[in-house]
């Protein structure tokens, strides 16, 4: 299996912790090498190990973020 690189770009925010220390970041991320995408998952501490999660890219996070202001929280 090919391996896979990662690059975190621009660290945006953490949106929340877990009692393992865990975190869900909201992330610029450039993976192999490829034009950074907006990132969505947990890492941990290091920043060495990740969860699975999900690339956004520019437009796509553009329209998300368009339907969250939309909705009434």
């Amino acid at each position: 299996m090919a391996d896979i690189t990662v690059e975190i770009v621009k660290e945006i925010g953490v949106l929340s912790e877990s009692n393992k220390g865990w975190t869900k970041e909201l992330n610029l991320v450039s993976w192999n090498g490829r034009e950074p995408k907006y990132d969505l998952r947990e890492w941990d501490p290091d920043h060495a190990k990740m969860s699975k999660g999900i690339t956004l890219t520019k437009e796509e996070a553009m329209k998300l973020r368009d339907y969250l202001n939309g909705l009434d929280l």
